[in-house]
């Protein structure tokens, strides 16, 4: 006696269609600038906020690396293609990413590869894809750069707290650190 393997079809009445693919949300161009302008009326409240010096009985030098002293938007800047020009790829830095047309600080990060860091994936190139996209669609104007403050801590730990004190002062939106207080229109 010969059996065959025979293999019940527990989907033999099945017919299988594709789901219909949901289209993108688009946010409006009111809600788009609606959004950036909340996010301008919060970091020029910063910007214009001086922090209270408090005195001491010592004479101690401030710490250079204060999140108060830096202010991202009295940066050189330069352009997002830097990554493509030649540069010391071994320099620790804070980097801001900027919309110059309000201005408007997007994204705060950290790196100590500083020529290397955008050339491979990153979420911030994603947003920024989208934010571009969609300021195009209205016909916005946007001007987006980054700038550097080279004097970053070359110890990860320091460099990495001195980035997470500026995502939080500034709230900047691309930062996940502040996807709750902004929502997440670009990614």
């Amino acid at each position: 006696m010969i059996l065959k393997d025979n293999q019940l079809n527990l989907f033999s009445n099945l017919t299988l269609t594709p789901a219909p693919r949901a289209e993108a949300l688009v946010m409006s161009a009111d809600a788009l600038l609606k959004w950036k302008a909340q996010i301008l009326g919060y970091q020029q409240r910063v910007r214009e906020t001086k922090p209270v010096q408090q005195a001491t009985l010592f004479d101690i030098a401030p710490k250079h690396c204060d999140p108060d002293a830096i202010d991202p938007f009295t940066l050189p800047l330069q352009s997002m293609a830097f990554y493509r020009m030649p540069t010391d790829a071994g320099s620790a830095a804070i980097y801001f990413v900027i919309d110059n047309a309000m201005p408007l600080l997007l994204y705060v990060g950290e790196t100590c590869r500083s020529g290397k860091r955008w050339k491979g994936e990153h979420g911030c190139k994603q947003y920024l894809d989208s934010y571009h996209s969609l300021h195009h669609h209205y016909g916005l104007q946007r001007e987006v750069s980054i700038a550097f403050w080279w004097d970053a801590p070359t110890d990860r730990r320091s460099r990495q707290e001195l980035e997470l004190s500026l995502i939080l002062k500034w709230r900047s939106p691309f930062n996940k650190e502040n996807w709750d207080l902004w929502g997440q229109p670009f990614g």
